[in-house]
């Protein structure tokens, strides 16, 4: 058994109720397995702070069904509780591309994958502008699809005693349980900014979060009732042998007998998103990571055969980049001399020759991309289908990934040989060409992918590394 953490809509405090549950389970001393439902960096940073164990993305479009049961069940067998954290509103999800489902736009919803890993739901209410209609909202949740298990209601931004007596008044009928009440807190603040939350490096108060969060988790939560729900229990399923730990053992075998490829993995302030799967991945193919930084790093690692720069918000932290011109010429002399190279979305930004922020003041960065990324208001968001146009570093030509874009940033010219020809996930609605393959062995999109049901993605590159 786990429990999945779910909101009637976005922004009612899902990850403020999943880190207070989190930080209290930690200081009762009990091992913690977190999961994040969807495509996200930002909190399952969050949780990886707190619970101290990577979080793991359980994204059935980024994988696949059986992926996500795979993940959930290889990565839970060893911690005592286990959490899933949703995504925006509790149905909220894409449209599916199979026919007869009963509720067709609620795949990838945080409802599609309580109902896929068979795990009941707590769901989280705003309360800060509702007494009496908090039992309508109830109600339509627990009723909309008979598949979902709600076990019961975790009352947000309670005002006050009376604000709490009218909302249990409302719920009686329903006989829900309410298994934790949040009074509304002006002690415990997380910032955020243009593309989320604040990630951890920089949030400079948050061992003092933590802390407040796990004194409100101890009273605020019935406990009692919570925990046989959030206890894990190890199915046939999860069992050493099962389906992902033998897949994974087959790509240690495989690549045992070889010598170690030492891969450069950018990560600091600056580019920090990674799923941990893909790194894991690496590390069984063979490859020594080696993390290092952008930012700080007066050159690059040592005897080195590939680079990876992941996302994150190198405009944040470009004038500091930019200074860093030893590290800035060595990128692209690597490059140039044929390094194999991965870089998403801000990896991209990065390569490019400049970046322009939102003031409109540019910076230099590495240049082995000629052109620039420019800091927009407007945001791009959404799955993508991305038809590969030609060889690359890591896909042939013809080949279909699926991917994620989240960024603020546009370039001012395309490449003239793009890597992909991209559509929205869920119909055939033309995204436009993106993604640059210059020189071959350079792999730059916005596209984040995640590796999981793709193995010969990571297993291209390191060959690739290699030769």
């Amino acid at each position: 058994m786990a429990l999945v953490i779910a909101g009637e809509r976005s922004g009612v405090g899902k990850t403020t109720v999943t880190l207070t549950l989190l930080a209290s389970l930690c200081r009762r001393g009990g091992q913690v397995q977190s999961f994040k439902v969807g495509p996200d960096y930002i909190d399952p940073m969050f949780h990886r702070y707190v619970t101290g164990l990577a979080c793991r993305n359980l994204d059935p479009v980024l994988t696949s069904e059986v992926y996500v049961k795979q993940c959930f069940a290889h990565h839970s067998q060893a911690s005592e509780y286990a959490l899933v954290e949703g995504v925006m509103g509790l149905f909220d999800g894409i449209g599916s591309r199979e026919e007869n489902t009963v509720h067709p736009f609620t795949f990838a919803s945080t409802a599609h994958i309580a109902q896929l890993l068979d795990l009941p739901v707590v769901l989280v209410i705003d309360c800060s502008r509702l007494s009496g209609s908090v039992a309508a909202i109830a109600h339509g949740y627990c009723t909309f699809d008979p598949k979902i298990k709600i076990a019961g209601l975790v009352l947000n931004r309670v005002g006050s005693d009376r604000h709490l007596s009218l909302l249990k008044d409302a719920l009686k009928s329903l006989q829900l349980p309410i298994l934790g009440v949040l009074r509304r807190q002006d002690n415990i603040t997380i910032p955020d900014r243009h593309l989320g939350l604040v990630p951890t490096a920089e949030f400079s108060e948050l061992d003092a979060v933590i802390e407040r969060l796990a004194d409100l988790g101890d009273t605020c939560f019935d406990w009692q009732s919570l925990l046989p729900l959030l206890k894990t229990q190890h199915s046939a399923l999860s069992t050493p042998h099962s389906a992902l730990s033998t897949q994974h053992s087959a790509l240690s075998t495989q690549h045992s007998a070889l010598s170690k490829v030492r891969v450069a993995v950018a990560c600091d302030r600056a580019f920090n998103f990674y799923y941990q799967d893909n790194l894991d991945l690496l590390q069984k193919l063979g490859a020594e990571l080696v993390f290092w930084s952008p930012l700080e790093d007066a050159e690059l690692p040592p005897n080195i055969q590939g680079m990876y720069f992941g996302g994150g918000f190198p405009e944040v932290f470009a004038q500091q980049l930019t200074k860093n011109t030893n590290v800035l010429q060595a990128v692209k002399t690597a490059i140039l001399q044929g390094m194999p190279t991965i870089a998403e979305c801000g990896g991209l930004m990065y390569l490019c020759q400049e970046i322009i922020d939102f003031e409109g003041k540019s910076y230099p960065m590495v240049g082995i991309i000629p052109t620039s990324a420019c800091m927009d208001k407007s945001l791009t968001l959404g799955y993508r289908r991305a038809i590969a146009l030609q060889d690359s570093l890591l896909v042939n030509v013809g080949t279909n990934v699926y991917g994620h874009e989240f960024h603020r940033s546009t370039l001012k010219a395309n490449s003239h040989q793009p890597l992909f020809d991209t559509y929205r996930y869920d119909c055939d609605e033309n995204t436009g060409f993106e993604g640059w393959n210059l020189p071959i062995n350079l792999h730059a999109s916005y596209i984040h992918l995640h590796w999981g049901a793709s193995t010969e993605i990571p297993q291209r590159f390191i060959q690739q590394c290699k030769s």
